[in-house]
Parts: structure tokens; sequence; C-alpha cells
């Protein structure tokens, strides 16, 4: 069996200690592809070196994450060009709004997601979208962003059924990672209403670990036991669940 998780912080100071051993569980537990988002400029250089170390593995995204665009915003959408004009990524990510932690600069969130959008359409990329306390706002641009050549990951996917109906019509599959194990996860509720082709699987590593390791950092290893929660909810084998999510990350990351 072979799993593919779709979003993974490997880079993070939380892995600082056994980040290797980290990555051996992971591929060990058959999870052969682990795509890392981008969160600023800082972060650039440790996920250069994972992937130098592993790249038949670890695959990269490049943009600017919402909880990071400040003052210095167009200097750090200068930096995510510039890092594409360089090289390949596999998406634009990870991107979009978060009104969680702070409204001060909701206008240059926007302003950064349309931006980034745009740019993963001229270079014909998926974008991989964060949204928190956002919806609203989210969805307002991907509508106005909406076409053929929009397509992506609308990672940790927490909406409810109509979200998840909206994200899909605007091209993206959704995330779905540890949330969907908790008790009061609520997507569980609705999940297989939604075809399995529009899913694909992530950790969010080292946040949102799944049960029974809530509260505690999460790692790529544990993508497993989404699959093996939503093999419960879709009444499938786990290995229809391997093979379909990994199936429907391979077309949007092109891995």
């Amino acid at each position: 069996m072979m799993f593919i998780d779709t979003h993974t912080h490997l880079y993070s100071e939380e892995f600082k200690e056994d980040r290797e051993e980290v990555i051996q569980r992971a591929l060990e537990r058959g999870v052969k592809h682990m795509v890392l988002p981008a969160i600023d400029s800082e972060y650039t250089k440790g996920m250069y070196e994972l992937e130098a170390k592993y790249p038949e593995n670890i695959h990269l995204m490049m943009g600017l994450h919402p909880t990071h665009v400040k003052e210095n915003y167009k200097e750090e959408l200068a930096f995510v060009e510039q890092e594409f004009s360089k090289r390949d990524f596999a998406a634009v990510g990870e991107i979009g709004i978060d009104l969680y932690w702070d409204k001060t600069y909701l206008k240059q969130q926007q302003e950064a997601f349309q931006y980034q959008i745009q740019l993963a359409k001229k270079r014909n990329l998926p974008i991989n979208i964060h949204c928190r306390d956002a919806f609203d706002e989210v969805f307002e641009i991907l509508e106005a962003e909406k076409g053929q050549e929009l397509y992506g990951v609308f990672h940790c996917f927490t909406g409810t059924y109509e979200h998840a109906k909206q994200a899909i019509a605007c091209g993206m599959k959704l995330g779905i990672g540890g949330v969907a194990t908790f008790k009061n996860g609520k997507i569980d509720k609705f999940l297989n209403e939604i075809e399995i082709q529009h899913i694909v699987l992530e950790t969010d590593a080292p946040y949102l670990s799944p049960v029974p390791y809530r509260g505690k950092r999460n790692e790529s290893s544990y993508v497993v036991l989404v699959a093996e929660k939503l093999a419960e909810i879709y009444n499938l084998p786990v290995e229809e669940i391997a093979l379909k999510t990994s199936e429907n990350a391979k077309t949007v990351f092109g891995i």
C-alpha cells in the first residue's frame, strides 16, 4: 500500500531533534510521497535541503502563507516569483486567508491570495488553499478566479457539505487530515456523500494529530490513521482509500 501526505511541514522546528527518524517512519509505513507547503522565505533553505536528501519522496510547493502576510508582503511575493523563475515546484502554496489569529492584514491577505492564484494559473500549477475563519473571503476570490485553469487542494478542509460542493465546483480536491478522526470534527458526518475522487490525504504535521495522538505532535506516518478513518466512513477497504487518494494526489501535484 502506498500513501501520499499532501501537506506536511517537515522542515518545522518541531522536528529538529528527530527529523530523519520521522521521515523514515513515514517511508516504512508506505508514505512514499510527502508534499511540503511553503510559509515564507525564511523556511526555503530547510525545504530545499530536505528535497536534496529525499528527491524521490519529497516534493515542494512555493508560496506565501496568509499568517505571514505582513508589512513586507510585497517583498515576500517578489521572492516567491523569483523562486518560480529558477526551478519547478509541485504547487503554489500554501496560500489563502486566515482571520483566526489577526484581521489586521485582511486586505493584504486578499491581494496576496489573488496574486498567487494568478501566478499558478500563469504557470499551469495547482494551488494549495489555507482557510481559517475565512470561508466567505476565500470563496469570493475563488469564484472570481474560477475557470478550467484553476485547480488544486482545499487544505485541511473543515467546512460544511455546501462548502465542500463549492470548493469542488471551483476545481479543488479536499485535503482531509486528523480532523476527520475528531469527535467534534463534523466533516465525518457528510464525507461519505462526497465521491472519493475529490479527496486527498494529508497530515498538516506537526499540527492536528489524528486520534489517538490528538494534542501531540503530528507526523507524516499518521496519514495512515486518516486513511483508516476514511475506510470506515466510506465503508471501503483501506487499500482502496490508499490507491484512490494517491491517484488523486498524483493528478493534482504531478508526482
